[in-house]
């Protein structure tokens, strides 16, 4: 899928709830000036001599939905995406999936990478060390990843991962610094060598994920993620 693509669906989901959600596809005007305000800020990535202007804190808090920022860190694309799903299954953690309007999508459980959609030789699946009531990995250990490949076909890569806790490292996100402790996961395997960071509140029983930098399949490669706005 291309950046022109995949940031124009980001940006219609920036005014829009969608899937389980009750309202209907009228904007209301603070949402049309977020939507704006993204699109003036990739539009202008194609003119770079004038810096592009970043969002504020004030324009944000003006929204009533939450956002995530994504970037495809390979690609130089950046997209912001709406909570469209919570749920929970057999396995211990929280599920949510981030989506744009054309589904474009990613899954995380504890604030993990576990699916990626419409992305292109996209992740499928992962299983990863969650734990209730902790935000990122519980522990290091085996991971499973299942990728697209070949077309339509499907490829499984095995990792072992150690888990390393780096301290206190406070994250700035627009304008607000979060209390946070860096955790890193080092893995091996299959899918080559591979390093997963994660800024997690440190506050006690807090389990979000402020930013964190995740492999998410050979193609894909790494991708940041941001907590605009819970």
């Amino acid at each position: 899928m291309s950046m022109i693509r995949f940031t124009a669906a980001a940006l219609a989901a920036a005014a829009l709830l969608l899937a389980g959600c009750s309202r209907g596809p009228e904007k209301a005007p603070a949402e049309l000036e977020v939507v704006q305000a993204v699109g003036d800020l990739i539009g202008r990535r194609r003119n770079p001599p004038p810096p592009p202007a970043g969002l504020t804190r004030a324009l944000l808090d003006q929204q009533p939905q939450p956002y995530i920022e994504v970037t495809i860190e390979n690609r130089g694309a950046t997209a912001y995406l709406t909570r469209a799903l919570e749920r929970r299954d057999s396995h211990p953690g929280q599920i949510e999936v981030w989506r744009t309007q054309d589904n474009v999508s990613v899954a995380f459980r504890q604030g993990m990478v576990i699916a990626t959609r419409g992305l292109g030789g996209g992740l499928l699946s992962a299983q990863v060390p969650a734990a209730d009531g902790v935000a990122g990995p519980a522990q290091g250990g085996a991971r499973r990843y299942t990728v697209r490949a070949n077309g339509n076909g499907q490829a499984v890569l095995n990792m072992a991962c150690s888990l390393h806790d780096l301290g206190p490292a406070p994250v700035e996100i627009v304008e607000i610094t979060h209390p946070a402790r860096h955790l890193q996961e080092r893995c091996d395997g299959s899918g080559g060598a591979v390093v997963n960071d994660y800024w997690v509140d440190s506050r006690p029983g807090s389990t979000r994920v402020w930013q964190s930098r995740q492999w998410a399949g050979p193609e894909t490669g790494y991708v940041k993620i941001r907590q605009l706005r819970r």
